[in-house]
């Protein structure tokens, strides 16, 4: 009896000891009601919709069906679906997605690819209100787009600060995914600066936060209940989430919604540089103790960075004292640069560190970047390239005369479609010799729909050919 009633004594004082352990482990796990109930008011559901013509492709037997809008990053705009909707027919698109006030007055921030090539806006408010939207522009780059709806008076969003937060602290997300209004998850910061691939301009937060369609253009809260970044993509194998969650931050996005308010588009610094990652290897060979900076490969004789003296095979370790740490900090760092600004770049040229000063140029596709481009001259960006010419030296090298370097291409755009690669030089298009910038805009103008065209190109030394199609949308 006496040994049962040990037993008992000592079995209770584990249950204790567990339920206090538990209850300190409540109280130490976050409470995110009030946060809701002061936020949701200035969460919106976005819906959009647009007119296509269907074309033909290698699946037109099994017709198309439009992906949701937050894995159009990873897979493209259309997958297979069963028999019946043939090419050549218009067909209405819907998706949706996320946002949030950050002006009483109507102005609403979401993701720029929810609102891509949107023919109307709908966003509905937290007391189910519905207005038309307005685009006032977006940012491809970063992946931001403002609206404005007619409204006073709207529930707005605090925000807070981005460059505050922490690897490890606590964040939640509302939004619409599937559709479902305001829905709330939570989680993590597991990462912040983090590098996407084609995202060279936004330093990702990452998150464990639960996130699928319809989150994209939604809040990230920290427990202040501040937004401090705007959810925009997953990384996932199967097609759903899978702990792996990306956030713009707030501060990247204000500064382009404030230029966006201002302007309608944006402007960011260039340099006219082509770099790569400093490997190992690479920074034994330049007599460097760590493997750091942006290696120049190559530079448009007319930008920035050629006009200040900068040449192939410089490194790039500091800009204004802001150490590089990797290749893909430059661009962040130059992107955020007002153009026409003088910034100092610490160098490492041929073993010696020394100092240049650079002013920082204009992006030379910022005119083509407009939210409303609809009516724009045909250009090289309806390939979704931007093109520098080649110099003297380069085309003595290659035996041509003109041509022009691809400087940087859209991943979604025809030209990537095609085949074509940033650093490729075009030295035809549709047999005809290519002469510089200026002309390859005519020649792209001239160009028929929906008809293969041949493109000849160097890369790497060799010459090839690769048979571009642009469509009639």
């Amino acid at each position: 009896m006496k040994r049962m009633t040990r037993h008992f004594s000592l079995w209770m004082l584990v249950v204790t000891a567990l339920l206090s352990w538990q209850s300190a482990m409540a109280r130490e796990l976050p409470d995110f009601t009030e946060l809701v109930e002061q936020a949701a008011p200035g969460v919106v559901n976005i819906s959009t919709s647009r007119i296509v013509e269907r074309q033909a492709s290698p699946f037109h037997n099994f017709g198309g069906q439009e992906i949701p809008e937050i894995f159009r990053h990873f897979f493209g705009d259309r997958i297979p679906m069963p028999p019946g909707n043939g090419p050549g027919r218009s067909e209405e698109r819907q998706s949706l997605g996320s946002g949030f006030v950050i002006d009483e007055d109507g102005y609403i921030m979401t993701n720029a690819h929810v609102v891509d090539g949107a023919d109307e806006i709908l966003v509905r408010l937290n007391d189910r209100r519905e207005l038309q939207a307005e685009l006032i522009g977006s940012d491809a780059k970063t992946d931001i787009a403002l609206l404005k709806v007619d409204a006073n008076n709207l529930s707005t969003l605090t925000l807070g600060d981005s460059d505050k937060l922490r690897v490890g602290e606590w964040v939640a997300a509302i939004g619409s995914p599937f559709g479902f209004d305001h829905s709330v998850t939570a989680g993590i910061v597991s990462a912040i600066d983090r590098t996407l691939p084609r995202d060279a301009y936004v330093p990702f937060i990452q998150t464990d936060v639960a996130i699928n369609p319809g989150n994209s253009g939604g809040p990230l809260f920290n427990l202040d209940g501040e937004v401090v970044g705007i959810n925009s993509q997953i990384f996932t194998r199967s097609g759903g989430f899978m702990g792996l969650s990306f956030a713009i931050p707030i501060n990247v996005a204000m500064d382009v919604a404030d230029q966006l308010r201002s302007d309608g588009q944006v402007r960011r610094g260039w340099l006219g540089v082509m770099i790569q990652p400093v490997s190992r290897d690479l920074a034994e060979s330049f007599g460097m103790d760590t493997a750091e900076g942006a290696l120049i490969a190559d530079l448009d004789p007319q930008g920035p960075a050629a006009r200040a003296g900068l040449q192939a095979g410089d490194i790039i370790l500091a800009v204004n004292g802001e150490a590089v740490e990797s290749s893909s900090t430059l661009p962040r760092l130059i992107g955020r640069v007002s153009p026409g600004s003088e910034v100092t770049l610490t160098l490492l040229r041929n073993g010696e560190r020394r100092e240049l000063t650079v002013t920082v140029g204009d992006w030379p596709d910022t005119a083509d970047a407009s939210a409303n481009a609809q009516n724009a001259e045909p250009t090289p960006a309806r390939l979704g390239i931007a093109v520098s010419p080649l110099s003297d030296a380069e085309q003595r090298k290659l035996g041509i005369e003109g041509g022009v370097r691809v400087r940087e291409i859209d991943p979604r755009g025809t030209a990537a479609e095609a085949g074509i690669r940033a650093g490729d030089i075009l030295v035809s298009i549709d047999h005809r010799a290519v002469e510089g910038p200026e002309h390859l805009a005519e020649l792209v103008a001239e160009l028929p729909e929906d008809r293969a065209i041949p493109v000849r190109l160097y890369r790497d030394g060799h010459s090839l050919f690769v048979a571009l199609r642009l469509s009639s949308d």
